[in-house]
């Protein structure tokens, strides 16, 4: 059943879900594998971020073609769909989007889509409940950022595979050596992003950012999160937030806060100037990729590059370890140490 609508513990969610079962219902749940059998190959996937168009791809192979509709650098919780995102997700022989309320503003959207007879597949589907983090501010959702912890994105991976032999039952083998393939090649990035992120002294293990996106990456690896804004940017930060944030830098001593490709910079560099007008310096540590990955076509376009970079800049700038191009010594550019 591809509906995978339902995370979330509020009524609209509640809404989704019901409607989501209303429309599986009416497209139908039958026999998966005669449909597989109409597929030309490569057949269409259409998906949401650039997190999970490329494990989708990476699982997919060359069975499938694969369209992200939301490039880099574009903040998801923002972005409205347009009619030719429309018309993409429409003609996609399926859909993939991470759900959890990542992408709110195209529930309506993949609601229609469903309604079409597409199938639709949320890949935080097999993430335990329990795993998931509920913020004070959150208004009672979720936090969407789980590809943050790497082990938890491999669930999203293990997702992918399930559906992917669901969608398409001859080639079952095919998307699960890809899925056990890659899902070494992240068991690695854990590995790294665990050995540098410890290596920061303890006192400065401390992650200040535009919003609130990395939790999950806090827990997983054991630092401390400050985020300006909560889990999504449609939250405006106040001056008093920003003001306790300054007061908890120059506390602690902070030496480097960071900036988010996907985010403006204005609140960061509103808490530089702050710890500034109270005797502290305090750096721009570098540019994280919180919500969107890099450019495509990049080893930071994808969501192992992503993470590297991430894991790697904010080391080498908070006092840690870390190679200057990475765990792999592909970043495009030296990270610096502050």
């Amino acid at each position: 059943m591809a509906w995978g609508l339902r995370r979330g513990n509020r009524p609209r969610m509640r809404v989704f879900f019901l409607l989501s079962l209303f429309l599986a219902a009416l497209a139908g749940c039958g026999d998966q594998s005669s449909a597989s059998k109409k597929l030309a190959y490569p057949y269409r996937v259409v998906t949401t971020v650039g997190m999970v168009t490329d494990i989708v791809r990476q699982v997919a192979g060359e069975k499938a073609k694969v369209e992200g509709i939301i490039g880099e650098g574009v903040d998801p919780h923002l972005y409205k769909p347009t009619r030719n995102d429309v018309a993409a997700l429409l003609g996609g022989d399926a859909v993939f989007y991470s759900g959890l309320l990542l992408e709110g503003k195209m529930a309506d959207t993949l609601v229609k889509v469903a309604s079409q007879g597409k199938k639709v597949f949320a890949v935080t589907e097999l993430i335990e409940e329990k795993y998931l983090l509920e913020l004070p501010g959150s208004q009672g959702h979720y936090d969407p950022h789980v590809w943050m912890d790497v082990q938890a994105w491999m669930k999203a991976v293990e997702a992918v595979a399930k559906a992917l032999s669901g969608f398409d039952p001859p080639n079952a083998d095919h998307y699960q050596k890809n899925a056990q393939a890659y899902l070494q090649e992240l068991a690695k990035l854990d590995g790294y992003v665990r050995g540098v992120i410890a290596s920061i002294p303890e006192r400065g293990r401390v992650l200040v950012t535009a919003h609130d996106a990395f939790s999950y990456f806090g827990r997983a690896y054991k630092i401390e999160v400050k985020g300006i804004q909560g889990i999504s940017t449609e939250s405006e930060a106040g001056l008093g937030d920003i003001n306790r944030l300054v007061d908890f830098i120059v506390a602690r001593g902070i030496r480097a806060v960071f900036v988010e490709t996907s985010v403006p910079e204005k609140n960061v560099r509103a808490l530089i100037e702050g710890a500034a007008a109270r005797g502290k310096k305090v750096t721009v540590g570098g540019s994280l990729f919180s919500d969107a990955m890099g450019t495509a076509g990049t080893y930071e376009g994808t969501y192992i590059g992503m993470i590297d970079h991430n894991a790697t800049v904010i080391a080498r700038a908070l006092g840690g370890e870390a190679p200057p191009r990475g765990m792999q010594g592909k970043l495009k550019a030296p990270v610096h140490a502050n």
